[in-house]
């Protein structure tokens, strides 16, 4: 049960940042791209919206804080 969860909570790290790299990108209303503040800001909403599961659950705790690191290095 142990590897189980382990194998699960590894698969998250890695699934996790594909999903939400292709979801996310800092673009205006009007088509521009964004930058400071507003980039930084339009980035870290969507990563946090997108932080869910392979399976569309929404992740918590250590796996949900990776999961935006990753996405706003992206």
């Amino acid at each position: 049960m142990k590897r189980l969860s382990v194998a699960i909570l590894l698969s998250v790290f890695v699934a996790a940042p594909a999903f939400a790299e292709s979801a996310c990108k800092a673009i205006s209303a009007d088509g521009k791209p964004l930058s400071g503040a507003a980039k930084t800001s339009s980035m870290k909403k969507c990563c946090t919206e997108h932080a869910k599961t392979a399976d569309g659950k929404p992740l918590s705790g250590a796996a949900k804080t990776s999961s935006i690191k990753k996405c706003m290095a992206g």
